[in-house]
């Protein structure tokens, strides 16, 4: 997983459709490894049912942002995640 390679890690965006391993599978493999139990992710799809929201919440999602999205949902939803979209990268 290349999420190991890339440390520290603030957050994730995963999307629900992608090659090889659907979003939610990609949660659950990085909510299965204890060092990124804690790190926030967001699932950044077009699936709006909320059936999918659910299961996306259900298999280890902090956030669900639709797509299509602009500048200030993005910014919204890192607020709510505790992330400062300010804050400078070390």
């Amino acid at each position: 997983m290349l999420i190991r390679k890339i440390q520290p890690v603030d957050i994730v965006l995963v999307d629900w459709n992608m090659p090889e391993m659907d979003g939610c599978c990609l949660l659950k493999e990085i909510r299965s490894e204890a060092e990124f139990a804690e790190v926030p992710v967001m699932m950044v799809t077009t699936e709006s049912e909320m059936d999918q929201v659910e299961t996306a919440l259900e298999a280890g999602a902090n956030e669900y942002l639709m797509k299509p999205f602009d500048k200030q949902g993005l910014l919204e939803k890192l607020v709510l995640l505790g992330i400062d979209p300010g804050r400078q990268a070390a």
